[in-house]
């Protein structure tokens, strides 16, 4: 792979063309939002969110920019995508968790549901726990290619089934830098 190469805000990685999709300005708006709202309905309680890495660091840190209560963070570390566009189907835990989630308020916070596997398979391992609640945050999600009944409480945006880099959504664990979300060019 390449240098990344921008000419008029389009991106190229080799021989695909990204097009801007979701500005700075659009995303940092929704994410205040966002913020707002889980600080007011977590106020009285001390909420761990828990984010899903490597995606959703961007995205964690400028939401809790945004919360005004206190809370706790931790971090899940799955692997499922390697280095393709395409979803390998499975889903293997890298870094488990460090806190006590018993009797706990959890908020899972993804980057990106596509097929729901990765929130599917957390959700399985948080049923051995038992957490006083459990909500999911996500930046995006594809309502189009969801292939799993999971519950999603909060979203950013819901996006087409197409793929997008930027913003911690990498192609091959490149481009997860960038400040914008660009999406593949028909």
């Amino acid at each position: 792979m390449g240098e990344m190469k921008n000419q008029k805000n389009e991106i190229w990685v080799g021989t695909d063309k990204f097009v801007p999709f979701l500005s700075e300005e659009e995303i940092q708006k929704r994410i205040a939002e966002m913020g707002k709202q889980l600080s007011e309905e977590y106020q009285a309680k001390l909420p761990i969110f828990i984010g899903v890495l490597n995606g959703s660091f961007m995205f964690m840190a400028d939401l809790l920019k945004h919360v005004t209560i206190n809370c706790e963070m931790d971090f899940f570390k799955l692997s499922s995508y390697g280095d393709e566009k395409i979803s390998s189907g499975k889903v293997k835990m890298v870094k488990d968790l460090n806190a006590d989630i018993n009797d706990r308020h959890l908020i899972i916070v993804e980057d990106i549901i596509d097929t729901g596997l990765s929130i599917n398979y957390i959700e399985q391992l948080i049923k051995e726990h038992t957490p006083a609640s459990l909500k999911v945050a996500t930046l995006l999600v594809k309502p189009e290619s969801l292939k799993y009944d999971v519950q999603i409480d909060y979203i950013g945006f819901k996006i087409p089934n197409k793929f997008v880099i930027g913003y911690g959504l990498d192609y091959a664990q490149k481009y997860r830098n960038l400040s914008s979300i660009y999406v593949l060019s028909e």
